[in-house]
């Protein structure tokens, strides 16, 4: 009995004396994405789209409001049919305005999206690297996940993940 309780103990003391020897890093993503070339690039065609979309979404109301004024000027002279006829007109491209704007928010969101998914795996892959080189157990990104406290038993990765990347 005395020998199974010996040997619990040390199978509880060994794994805590192991992770005494653990290293461990952190590192900033943010820091890091905000001057990755891809990141710029990104930027700039996702600024360049949000552009069209305005400049059409700017459009599709001026002539919107062109048509509906018309409408204001012209309803005490036109007949009831063509009245209601053109008032439906008004109100179908104001619901094809408002479905637009929708649909250009949503492409905006995706094509963000997609835009990202290459650069966080490239950020990964560089993180893993240098998480192999430094011979570290975990690499926390304190972007991502908040951490409540970093003790200086962690080391910070942010240079050495640039340096990976061939950022300076």
């Amino acid at each position: 009995m005395l020998k199974k309780i010996a040997l619990i103990a040390v199978m509880f003391i060994l794994p805590l004396g192991a992770m005494a020897q653990a290293k461990f890093g952190h590192m900033n993503s943010q820091e890091i994405i905000t001057v990755m070339p891809e990141f710029t690039k990104a930027q700039a065609d996702l600024d360049a789209l949000s552009k069209q979309y305005r400049e059409e979404m700017q459009r599709s109301e001026e002539e919107f409001n062109r048509k509906y004024q018309e409408l204001l000027q012209q309803q005490d002279s036109l007949p009831k049919n063509i009245l209601e006829r053109r008032s439906k007109e008004v109100q179908d491209m104001a619901q094809r305005q408002q479905q637009f704007q929708q649909e250009a928010y949503q492409a905006m969101e995706k094509a963000q999206q997609e835009a990202m998914v290459p650069i966080y795996k490239k950020l990964d892959d560089a993180v893993q690297a240098v998480g192999k080189a430094e011979g570290v157990v975990y690499i926390f990104d304190i972007a991502r996940t908040p951490v409540a406290y970093i003790g200086t038993g962690s080391i910070d990765l942010t240079a050495k993940v640039k340096t990976q990347l061939g950022i300076k």
